[in-house]
């Protein structure tokens, strides 16, 4: 073979090898762009199943943006189950026995209910509405997928009543709780601060539960109260939250409004939205009340936010064990903590106080109450306390006649007794 065809095969051959390379290249690229451009029409198709056409939008001072939806137009229609729903305006009982919270307020000083949420101060939804706190791209963008955003990851549950998990990384609780006897509600009046959260991806929140089921696979929960999640929200306010479950958080539920299944009926309190104001150390003290009860004659469970505003309500079909009734209540606190191998962040619980610190300094739940079979808001009996490890958050309860059964909780996290 002369050298002249050594050459020019080796030239095709090297001409052959690049095309090869180039092909590759562009195909990892196509499929970069494919995979790209999929996200993106994912992000685009969740957005407008949860941002529904708005009568009005109103501009919050935190930047979030409240469109007022019809109410019948409302996300918790996208379920099947709700196609030909008809919306129960108001429950047909309210539970008997409310603690006196006028009087309290008078004897402490305290505020019941922040006057606003923070979206108030620039207008109201009208009548016929419900507030939508609107879901942008880059609150989806900052969830692992577009499945996971409004979700809460799978076993987070308070672990009170399954040893076998108190040891699991992540989630920290400090809760009080009762079980044993049949509850159809719950209700406390809760003190708002805004914790400190070291990592984006951690939030720290107080509420309370009503539970349904075992702590495996098949988990009823339906839960309120405010948390801070710079992760869901984009930012470090406090805000009012709802979350239910009916299958231990693998499937179904979600945070707020963020897919079918709670109905709401008022027009003034946006679930997800700022509370406004929140307690200072040594300073004013606010709180919110919160109460969760089962309807006797329709079986559906209604929320209520302070004194005034019967929020809605999550229709009983969407629960096994909590269609009849809940087995445990729970309140307190919960954070998550990102660091491996038993380490904390300094992430804040409540106001970021230990309990023994008190009053103006520490966080509290008081009159603390569940509903029976009768339809009556009671004392709990046979209180129960419970956290993973003390020296980072911890809880105290205690009785009088002003706060009825109360507990003050919380903690700082990582500090020199708590690794």
């Amino acid at each position: 073979m002369g050298f002249a065809q050594l050459s020019r095969g080796r030239s095709r051959r090297a001409l052959a090898l690049t095309l090869c390379v180039w092909s590759l290249i562009s195909l990892s690229c196509a499929a970069r762009l494919t995979d790209s451009s999929r996200q993106k029409l994912d992000v685009q198709k969740h957005l407008n199943r949860l941002n529904k056409p708005a009568v009005k939008s109103i501009k919050s001072p935190d930047g979030d943006i409240i469109d007022c939806v019809h109410i019948s137009q409302q996300p918790a229609f996208d379920h099947p189950y709700l196609k030909d729903h008809k919306i129960q305006m108001r429950p047909n009982y309210h539970p008997e026995g409310l603690f006196n919270e006028n009087k309290v307020a008078e004897k402490t000083k305290e505020r019941s209910n922040p006057q606003v949420q923070l979206w108030h101060t620039n207008g109201r939804c009208p009548e016929d509405t419900i507030p939508v706190r609107r879901t942008r791209q880059e609150d989806i963008l900052r969830a692992s997928s577009v499945k996971a955003y409004g979700r809460k990851k799978q076993r987070s549950i308070p672990k009170s009543a399954d040893p076998d998990l108190a040891n699991e990384s992540g989630h920290q609780h400090a809760i009080v709780y009762v079980n044993g006897d049949k509850y159809y509600g719950a209700k406390a009046t809760i003190n708002v601060w805004e914790p400190k959260i070291q990592q984006p991806n951690e939030f720290s929140l107080s509420q309370l539960w009503i539970l349904g089921g075992s702590f495996g696979e098949d988990l009823n929960s339906i839960e309120a109260g405010w948390q801070v999640s710079p992760d869901l929200y984009g930012d470090n306010n406090t805000r009012l939250f709802t979350y239910w479950t009916s299958d231990a958080y693998q499937a179904t539920g979600c945070y707020n409004l963020l897919c079918s299944g709670f109905i709401q009926i008022n027009s003034e309190i946006a679930m997800g939205a700022s509370i406004s104001p929140v307690s200072g150390l040594r300073g004013s003290q606010y709180d919110i009340s919160i109460l969760v009860w089962k309807d006797p004659k329709e079986g559906h469970w209604w929320m209520q936010f302070g004194n005034d505003y019967v929020l809605g309500y999550w229709p009983s079909f969407l629960f096994s064990y909590l269609a009849d009734s809940a087995s445990m209540i729970e309140w307190g606190g919960e954070v998550v903590n990102s660091e491996p191998d038993g380490q904390h962040t300094s992430t804040q619980m409540g106001s970021g106080r230990f309990p023994e610190e008190g009053f103006g300094k520490s966080s509290y739940f008081r009159n603390i109450q569940v509903v029976d079979s009768s339809n009556n808001l009671k004392a709990p009996k046979g209180l129960g306390t419970f956290t993973e490890q003390s020296n980072c958050y911890d809880v105290q309860t205690g009785s009088n006649g002003d706060w009825g059964h109360y507990f003050y909780y919380g903690g700082p996290g990582k500090n020199p007794n708590c690794p």
